[in-house]
């Protein structure tokens, strides 16, 4: 068997496998979101070996996404770390067997202290289904492994399970994009969320009177470096912008250059923004118009910079 062939039939038993789990989701599932939700503690994620690394990606997501959490490993918790685990705590526990020594071991101090439980794991009939507050199961009937060894297939339903409780908590929590933005500052989504234009606006902006020469204006441009000059006083509304798509169409368009104002091959009524408003706001609206420029005005209209389509 080639390679490409092992890869697709690795893909179909996980995309298959997913859509058995995506069939046989129950009311546990909504159980589960009603004790994470009610949680007035954090959702601990605990797992060994690869259902550990599962769980702290589960645990990030969790947290990113409004549910505050974190990762206990297992083996970590008989040496100290039981003392990060409250009563007022959700513990989401991950073993495919639902036997794995390390994980049970927890489950006599969860309850003395009376923290509720889920479990993640692929046996319901497992110690760890039986003695947790819930189960949620991960239907695996095969491994990817062509050994049926490796944890592969039961390793990305705890993963897609995870991701199914974040997002449905999300949505409880009516989790929206400007909150994610908090948590993710210095991502390009929370920049465009939490930055003004003002803050990322180019402020040496060149201007052009409406009578200034085709030479004049190409100067302009030429000195600005925004591809573009704005057509009006500096302390008046803008009346018009000329940008090198405009310079372009006038040259193929006109014989007598000489004889052009900048009047004749301004585009009028340039969109604009406020300065004090957000840059996704800015994003969406040159989005809508197709334009990579978009002046940038005070509370009297005037033009106080640019935010070009590389600022955002």
């Amino acid at each position: 068997m080639n390679a490409i062939q092992t890869g697709i039939n690795v893909l179909r038993t996980q995309g298959q496998a997913l859509i058995r789990q995506a069939d046989t989701l129950s009311a546990s599932f909504s159980r589960a979101i009603d004790f994470m939700y009610a949680t007035t503690g954090k959702v601990i994620v605990s797992g060994m070996g690869k259902s550990g690394i599962i769980g702290r990606k589960i645990a990030a997501t969790l947290a990113s996404t409004g549910t505050p959490s974190f990762f206990v490993h297992p083996g970590e918790a008989f040496h100290g770390d039981l003392g990060m685990i409250m009563s007022n705590d959700c513990l989401l526990l991950i073993s495919n067997s639902g036997e794995t020594e390390e994980v049970l071991r927890l489950l006599p101090y969860l309850k003395h202290i009376q923290a509720k439980v889920i479990a993640i794991t692929g046996k319901s009939g497992s110690t760890l289904a039986t003695q947790a507050d819930l189960s949620l199961p991960i239907p695996v009937e095969r491994e990817s492994c062509p050994n049926n060894l490796a944890p592969t297939t039961s390793t990305t339903l705890a993963l897609a399970m995870g991701d199914a409780l974040a997002m449905a908590l999300m949505e409880r929590r009516q989790f929206q994009a400007e909150d994610f933005a908090r948590f993710h500052p210095g991502g390009a989504l929370g920049r465009k969320l939490l930055t003004k234009t003002r803050d990322a606006m180019q402020v040496r902006v060149p201007f052009n009177l409406p009578d200034d020469s085709f030479k004049t204006i190409v100067s302009s441009i030429t000195e600005g470096c925004l591809g573009l000059t704005v057509v009006g006083a500096p302390d008046a509304p803008a009346i018009g912008i000329i940008t090198d798509g405009d310079l372009r169409r006038a040259i193929e368009q006109h014989e007598d250059l000489k004889s052009l104002r900048a009047r004749d091959i301004m585009s009028p009524s340039p969109f604009h923004i406020a300065a004090e408003a957000m840059l996704s706001e800015a994003e969406t609206l040159m989005q809508q118009h197709k334009i990579t420029a978009l002046l940038v005005t005070d509370e009297e209209r005037r033009t106080v910079g640019v935010i070009k389509s590389f600022d955002i």
